[in-house]
């Protein structure tokens, strides 16, 4: 069994409040980066993951993910999205106000059509 381990390195106050060192600045993110757009990375990442050998299978992500399998075989499934399409979901501009215009169930059932013609057939039109 495999270990992966990510580090943060954070100073907080209290209330969760990040402590500027003296001089810095602080820069006030606007809007939020589409959650579709976190997932597309994901699975990127845990590919890589994968056929690097830090991990043996998708199962095991599930596993140290705290995730079902179903669910890591739908962020896997991204992978299966057309070139051209997973750069475009990548740079999604970010979300200013309300919900996310394109939604997870959405891509993910674009991910099961294999044929990457049809893909971009659906995803010009439904102008995402």
């Amino acid at each position: 069994m495999s270990t992966v381990v990510f580090k943060f390195k954070t100073q907080t106050e209290k209330r969760g409040r990040i402590r500027l060192q003296p001089g810095e600045k602080k820069e006030v993110p606007v809007g939020t980066t589409p959650r579709i757009t976190k997932l597309m990375a994901l699975a990127i990442k845990l590919d890589s993951l994968v056929r690097e050998g830090v991990v043996k299978d998708y199962a095991e992500l599930a596993r140290l993910g705290h995730v079902t399998r179903a669910r890591m075989s739908q962020i896997m499934s991204l992978l299966n999205l057309a070139p051209d399409i997973q750069e475009a979901i990548l740079f999604l501009p970010k979300t200013i106000k309300g919900r996310d215009p394109i939604s997870s169930r959405e891509v993910i059932r674009l991910a099961a059509e294999v044929d990457w013609e049809r893909q971009r057939g659906q995803w010009r039109r439904h102008i995402w």
